[in-house]
């Protein structure tokens, strides 16, 4: 990706205090009951709120979930851009799948949601800046070209790499022993 493709990125966009107090209430609530499986007052009620101060903020669920799908393409692309910053392309792959890994790990919860819940891949599906967004994560993780090649081996590295945070197998595993295990299984990836 080139300095003018970057600048052709849609800006991220920032929640308010209030709206990242939501995001992270409807985050927890899509964890465990799916988007679908989750009302308005669920989430009004999770953080002690009334509904209406909910509409305040968000007119719709809809917004809510976009607004919750963003955060989290936000956090990948901040740990893109960290990537990409770090010199060599041997050490940004590096400190790429450190980040994705400490990403995963510590949103073991909510991870698993973002990347199968269909109403949130329904969001990402004409996203935009998602799409943006994997093309530099593919080029870092598999780099520069084209091809659904490449876009298969990310998405099999994503998918991966979200299913173990997820797995009941490993549900009682530490996060530094997961941490540990999965940089180390992530780094012979290619």
């Amino acid at each position: 990706m080139t300095r003018a493709d970057a600048t052709a990125m849609p800006e991220r966009p920032v929640l308010t205090t209030p709206q990242a107090r939501i995001v992270a209430a409807a985050l927890e609530l899509f964890a465990t009951k799916g988007v679908g499986g989750t009302s308005l007052q669920m989430i009004a009620d999770s953080i002690g709120v009334t509904k209406a101060a909910l509409f305040y903020q968000f007119r719709t669920k809809d917004e809510i979930v976009l607004a919750a799908a963003e955060d989290e393409l936000s956090r990948l692309e901040a740990v893109l851009d960290t990537a990409e910053g770090a010199g060599s392309r041997t050490r940004q792959r590096q400190v790429l799948l450190n980040g994705m890994v400490d990403l995963s790990v510590d949103r073991r919860r909510t991870v698993n949601v973002i990347l199968s819940d269909p109403v949130i891949l329904g969001v990402f599906a004409d996203h935009h800046r998602y799409h943006l967004v994997l093309d530099r994560l593919t080029d870092l993780l598999m780099g520069p070209g084209v091809g659904q090649h490449r876009h298969m081996q990310t998405a099999m590295f994503m998918a991966a790499l979200s299913g173990a945070v997820m797995h009941p197998m490993l549900s009682d595993v530490d996060d530094e022993t997961l941490r540990s295990e999965l940089l180390r299984l992530a780094r012979r990836f290619r």
